[in-house]
């Protein structure tokens, strides 16, 4: 399996993706944009069976509509999302393993906080966990917000009980591209961290597009605050020297709202 990840160049800075099966079958995560989505898959001579929305937010389902038409594709999504998710077919339920090819499985993952509706994807192959698609709930030294139906409680248990725990080298794969904007963030509160300063000196001005930069899991626990829970440091910056990491956690999701 191949996985294409495309930037949308919209003021949201969305990421759509494409999996790319052996057997020429492609399922798209999350279309922006209907008419690029499917010259996409076309260029890469496959064909779309399957879409798979992360969750319901309209930026994240909006190709939906004219894709279905076009090519009659399932859509899968949380069951939460019945009712709010253009064409979905399908309702995945934590716990599930979809096989996508020989020796290639996807793990789905209940990640309420962002919304409640919302799905991770963990990607394993011969038995070894590679990839997540973390839609908008863990992004690359970041989290998502909580705005539009969610809690900032739910977020940190996700992200404690399904994200600390994968493993170092499983690449993530966001939703969206908030990358520099994060590694400020993170040097605001912890100046030195020499190597989210070296990561911001690698993404300053970078355009996702033409040169994509992933983190993996061993990469956020050096780079995003929301995995440096216990950092010294970063709880000075709080004030809060002797918080627990839930507190650290939501004063820390608090200071990035308005920051």
């Amino acid at each position: 399996m191949k996985i294409h990840q495309n930037y949308t160049y919209n003021d949201l800075r969305n990421f759509s993706y494409i999996l790319e099966l052996a057997n020429g079958d492609a399922i798209v995560l999350d279309p922006w944009d209907a008419e690029a989505t499917a010259k996409a898959v076309a260029d890469l001579g496959l064909s779309l069976k399957t879409i798979i929305n992360t969750h319901e937010h309209w930026d994240h389902t909006r190709g939906n509509e004219a894709l279905v038409e076009q090519t009659g594709c399932e859509v899968w999504a949380h069951e939460n999302g019945k009712g709010k998710i253009p064409g979905m077919t399908r309702s995945l339920k934590a716990g599930e393993v979809i096989d996508l090819e020989p020796e290639v499985t996807m793990a789905v993952l209940d990640t309420p906080g962002h919304t409640f509706a919302h799905l991770c994807f963990l990607i394993t192959q011969g038995g070894n966990p590679e990839a997540v698609f973390t839609g908008d709930t863990l992004f690359n030294a970041g989290v998502g917000n909580c705005h539009n139906g969610g809690s900032p409680e739910a977020l940190y248990e996700t992200i404690a009980a399904q994200f600390h725990t994968l493993d170092d080298g499983v690449t993530v794969y966001p939703g969206h591209d908030y990358l520099e904007n994060n590694l400020k963030f993170t040097l605001h509160l912890e100046a030195s961290n020499v190597v989210a300063a070296d990561w911001l000196k690698q993404v300053e001005g970078n355009d996702p597009g033409k040169n994509p930069i992933t983190t993996t899991i061993g990469d956020e626990r050096s780079i995003n605050t929301f995995f440096r829970l216990g950092s010294a440091e970063i709880k000075r910056s709080l004030e809060m020297p002797d918080a627990d990491d839930s507190a650290t956690f939501l004063a820390l999701r608090h200071r990035r709202n308005s920051w």
